[in-house]
């Protein structure tokens, strides 16, 4: 008698899978420490507390012979030797749909604010295999941000990487909401990771406002959450950037902070017994840097990822070992100055500090040439400042610090722009850039492109 091989392939292929479960053997600090049969890196679990029918969720995050280490996402109040532990599934995803748009929404997907609940069925997993380099697309077509001093000196590429580098109180959420508000993108993904509460709601609120917020998704996880969950938030932005990019979207994705996402590696790695390296920092925090911005770029299709992360630097030190790590991984990196932002001068961007790896990709001739003109600009004012400051030059002894000093007030009508104002358009940007380089370069002719 021959066995109905078809049907009995067809139900193995539907059958779950019993999921078997285990116990915590101890309680180590930030860590539980437990027994779970075929236990993976990255599994969600489920710690099966007395008095709370939920459970308390939890992920593993290090494997030893026979045991394994568990990260709680809530609080361990409850949790003791012997608690049981129950797998929930063996990949994380996150809900992705497009009607998440215009949410704020929580390290799982779950909306935060006011709206109404949202049942989404499809899901995308949190860390899918990287795409092969070879079939990614080229840098080859410029993304307008709406502010000039970035269009204009530091245009960005469709599925450019790049970092914002700056100390506390420079004005990064202010520049973040104005990237939010004025960019062409179709889509953008924020990712808030380690803020404080109330910046969260002061953000989405004023920072982003209504006309951000209707194109955007935000996901936050606050300094005061479990440091699992600020890790899985930066994996939840970065899945959700890459499924609007698989629907062909330009989609931009802000990140603030990576230096925070970089501070939860660090408690975690030090938590489950890694070695301290560079300033306290274990190996998985900077090995989670690249896994992170690799995601972001060209598909393999039309759709892109242009991502801006910040680096929060301390003492406004741009040798940093978390910032420095970060930007040998982007395509560019942006400084704000303390200095500029004392004088009022917002965005606070230094551009002779900063650079686009990929701005001569994107831009034709004329413009580039002329925003090297605008930094030798920049450059002559600034060493002739100083020479003005303490008294070093008279007028008349240099045309061509002359000439630069009379322009000193256009090029900071160009580059000076208030939260406040509407995006500027690229064009137009462009023609001014254009003007103040044949000024300083004494060419009157008009611009023949």
């Amino acid at each position: 008698m021959s066995l109905p091989w078809p049907a009995i392939d067809a139900a193995i292929a539907n059958a779950e899978p019993i999921l078997l479960g285990g116990r915590v053997a101890r309680v180590n600090g930030l860590v539980v420490e437990g027994t779970l049969p075929r236990a993976r890196l990255g599994m969600l679990c489920r710690l099966i507390v007395r008095g709370d029918p939920e459970g308390v969720p939890a992920e593993v995050v290090a494997l030893r012979e026979g045991s394994c280490s568990l990260m709680p996402l809530r609080s361990v109040s409850g949790i003791t030797a012997g608690t049981p532990i129950e797998p929930m599934e063996e990949s994380a995803s996150v809900p992705a749909s497009d009607r998440l748009i215009g949410r704020v929404v929580d390290a799982w997907g779950n909306p935060i604010d006011s709206g109404p609940p949202l049942r989404i069925l499809q899901r995308t997993p949190l860390q899918p295999p990287p795409l092969n380099p070879m079939d990614r697309s080229m840098v080859e077509r410029p993304l307008p941000m709406g502010i000039a001093s970035i269009d204009g000196m530091l245009t960005c590429g469709e599925g450019q990487r790049i970092v914002i580098m700056a100390g506390a109180g420079v004005g990064k959420s202010t520049l973040l909401g104005m990237l939010a508000r004025s960019s062409e993108a179709d889509v953008t993904i924020i990712a808030l990771i380690g803020e404080r509460s109330r910046e969260v709601k002061r953000f989405v609120v004023h920072d982003l406002g209504e006309s951000g917020l209707k194109r955007a998704v935000v996901v936050s996880a606050t300094s005061d959450q479990a440091v699992a969950l600020r890790i899985r938030a930066a994996y939840a932005a970065t899945s959700l950037a890459e499924y609007f990019r698989d629907q062909g979207k330009r989609v931009l994705l802000l990140m603030d902070s990576l230096t925070r996402v970089c501070m939860a590696q660090r408690e975690l790695g030090l938590a489950t017994g890694e070695p301290p390296t560079t300033r306290g920092y274990p190996p998985s925090a900077f090995a989670i840097i690249p896994r992170i911005l690799e995601r972001a770029g060209q598909g393999t299709g039309r759709g892109s990822i242009t991502a801006f992360y910040t680096a929060l630097l301390e003492s406004d030190d741009l040798g940093d070992p978390i910032g420095d790590a970060i930007r040998a991984v982007t395509d560019g990196h942006i400084v704000l100055a303390r200095s500029l932002a004392e004088r009022g001068h917002f965005p606070a961007i230094d551009v002779l500090a900063s650079t686009s790896r990929v701005m001569s990709d994107v831009v034709d001739p004329t413009h580039r040439k002329a925003a090297v003109s605008v930094r030798r600009l920049m450059s002559e004012l600034r060493e002739a400042q100083e020479l003005v400051l303490f008294g070093g030059y008279e007028q008349g002894r240099s045309p061509r610090v002359d000439k630069a000093l009379s322009l000193e007030e256009p090029l900071r009508d160009l580059l000076t722009q208030s939260a406040e104002e509407p995006g500027r358009a690229f064009d137009a940007t462009r023609q001014r850039l254009l003007a103040l380089a044949r000024r300083y370069e004494g060419e009157e002719k008009s611009d023949a492109s």
